[in-house]
């Protein structure tokens, strides 16, 4: 069972300063690597980006260190909101919907919605929404953290996560639920893990699949982790220093904000802060892009 989540009030608060300095890095380093896509990350508004709050996992801290607009919903009230095909709906461990919002969820995901949820939700969401596609093992993991490697190394979901020289970890909270491929063909595994694999018989750490025209991606654990653990010597440099690494300057009132943190603080919170805002800005590209081309064949005029 797992324990109570903190308020907002009471949060870790060393945890969200490693999410402001890796929303910084992440925005500097696609400004800098990725400027198409940092463009539709500013392009975003608040209605592009729904979330469903939970009461074990806050993913809109993680949007918020990105400085991402989204709206918020609470469990039970998606059935009031109009989902639209250009928006990106996440949905918070543990994902405990009613009946017909299983039903909306599924149905906007096939009308070429994008899903993002976490952990609990893999019992509670995917597998009634989205049978046949991933399942929860029936072997829940203990508190622990475990390294994590990439696997579709050339995926625009992945560009920028991780480098020749990072060793990040992944924190698996109490009671975890691994993810059990059914659908190898169509199931990709984005990140994965040989420890959590030996020790709780699923590898896939972050899976992705198509639905309809629609896509789902679902990540074991946490998306706003918690936990750190120092495993090497380089763990234990300083967030500046990883910053400086990847090419990005603190300025001061970021540097005395990150002071006391850890390279692995910083290093994980920049690896999940990359990947969302790599799901973010894709799905506002594609869309853009796609009104874009509408425009340009109806013509000037609208005609057809």
């Amino acid at each position: 069972m797992k324990p109570s989540n903190p308020s907002t009030s009471t949060l870790d608060d060393k945890r969200r300063r490693a999410y402001q300095a890796g929303g910084r890095i992440t925005r500097d380093r696609m400004t800098r690597e990725a400027p198409m896509n940092a463009e539709a990350l500013d392009a975003i508004e608040t209605s592009d980006i729904v979330v469903v709050e939970g009461c074990y996992d806050h993913v809109e801290f993680v949007l918020g260190a990105l400085d991402l607009p989204y709206q918020a919903i609470k469990v039970g009230h998606l059935g009031r909101v109009h989902l639209r095909p250009d928006q990106l709906l996440v949905i918070n461990c543990p994902g405990q919907l009613p009946a017909p919002e299983i039903v909306q969820v599924r149905d906007f995901v096939a009308a070429g919605g994008t899903l993002f949820s976490t952990d609990w939700a893999l019992r509670n969401v995917l597998e009634p929404a989205f049978p046949g596609f991933v399942e929860f093992n029936e072997h829940p993991t203990h508190d622990d953290v475990v390294r994590i490697d990439i696997i579709e190394s050339d995926s625009p979901y992945l560009t920028g996560v991780l480098d020749a020289d990072d060793d990040p970890q992944w924190w698996l909270e109490g009671s975890s639920y691994p993810i059990r491929v059914l659908d190898k063909e169509q199931v990709r595994v984005l990140i994965t893990s040989r420890e959590l694999g030996e020790k709780y018989g699923e590898k896939p750490v972050a899976v992705v699949f198509n639905f309809g025209k629609g896509e789902v991606f679902h990540m074991i654990s946490h998306y706003f982790l918690q936990r750190a653990e120092f495993r090497n010597a380089r763990h234990q440099k300083t967030a500046a220093s990883y910053a400086a690494d990847k090419g990005v300057a603190f300025d001061e009132a970021m540097a005395d904000m990150a002071s006391d943190l850890s390279l692995y603080e910083v290093e994980a919170a920049a690896t999940s802060s990359r990947m969302f805002a790599n799901i973010a800005s894709d799905k506002k590209r594609r869309w853009i892009e796609e009104q874009r081309r509408r425009q340009q064949e109806s013509g000037p005029n609208g005609d057809q």
